[in-house]
């Protein structure tokens, strides 16, 4: 073996690292070890993980996967229930999201922001293609959002509304878009920096054999000094291993109301006398992010049965 250089994991394929070393990018294949008592996570390698590489073979192989300090994951697939990493070792996630072109989508947004809550990663919602929207509209949208509280940051790439605020907010950070595919990730990213490309170093030929996935994650070096994961438009976000009573602590709007419901274990669901139900029936909680909590907390694992003290338990 010879001696290990450290890189960060630029872009994953199906089998494939693109580690960024020493000044260049190289491909890189995962050490079976790796893959090894995984404990029901589906890929050991990750989008920006800072990894370990053997650059004497061909192929070069990836040897280690270093500490973390935070992750982003999902439930891989309704038919697979493995914990899948998008992304690792970032300081803040973005949520892409048109307003027009495709529709709002207020399931996938509240699904990615619970799941922020979930990961502690700061989260800011983007409300992209203002100019195709009626300023009602948005507004509508900025308040149902910033109740929450959620920042939110109004940008249009072809007039470049909101392009230097979001600019700044990147500068410096390492940072996850994430958006339903047509929601303008990538002309967002061409209008930060036009002609973005990331060149790739030596390629083996036993790379050349094989054939790359089209959809994946991959981590942009900014001109202006900003880390940029760009993520694949994803149709399901479910937070992995949530159970029923964690839920609503990623809804932080709840907190406001929930000490006022009569169980303290109050799901927010059919209690009687539920605070959050009655704020929701006054209007101080968005009927859409109440939808997106219902929907989610069916598909929450259930809690474990607690053979404690009865008393005040919710029916």
């Amino acid at each position: 073996m010879s001696e290990l250089r450290e890189g960060v994991v630029m872009r994953m394929d199906a089998k494939v690292c693109h580690v960024e070393t020493g000044g260049e990018v190289v491909l890189a294949a995962p050490r079976g070890a790796l893959f090894e008592d995984l404990a029901g996570v589906k890929n050991p390698v990750a989008v920006g993980d800072r990894v370990l590489i053997d650059p004497g073979g061909d192929p070069v192989s990836l040897v280690e996967v270093l500490p973390r300090r935070n992750q982003l994951s999902r439930t891989a697939s309704s038919h697979d229930p493995r914990e899948q990493v998008l992304a690792a070792n970032v300081d803040q996630l973005l949520v892409i999201a048109s307003v027009k072109s495709p529709k709002f989508s207020s399931n996938r947004t509240d699904r990615i922001l619970a799941a922020c809550q979930w990961h502690d990663i700061p989260a800011t919602l983007v409300l992209n293609k203002v100019d195709l929207a009626k300023p009602k509209e948005v507004a509508a949208l900025r308040a149902t959002y910033e109740s929450v509280p959620v920042p939110i940051l109004e940008t249009c790439a072809t007039d470049g509304r909101g392009v230097d605020e979001l600019r700044e907010m990147l500068r410096g950070k390492t940072s996850i878009l994430y958006g339903a595919s047509g929601a303008g990730k990538s002309t967002l990213l061409n209008a930060l920096q036009p002609g973005l490309a990331l060149k790739v170093g030596k390629i083996s030929r036993y790379w050349e054999q094989g054939k790359h996935t089209t959809t994946f994650s991959q981590l942009h070096r900014l001109d202006f000094g900003a880390d940029v994961i760009d993520t694949p438009g994803i149709r399901v976000f479910r937070i992995h291993d949530i159970h029923r009573s964690e839920l609503k602590g990623l809804f932080p709007e709840f907190a406001r109301y929930e000490d006022r419901c009569k169980f303290p274990n109050c799901s927010h669901d059919h209690e009687p006398e539920c605070a959050v139900l009655d704020a929701l029936e006054d209007g101080e909680i968005a009927q859409t992010r109440y939808m997106s909590y219902l929907e989610m907390l069916v598909e929450a694992s259930p809690d474990p049965v607690d053979y404690g003290d009865e008393d005040d338990e919710a029916p």
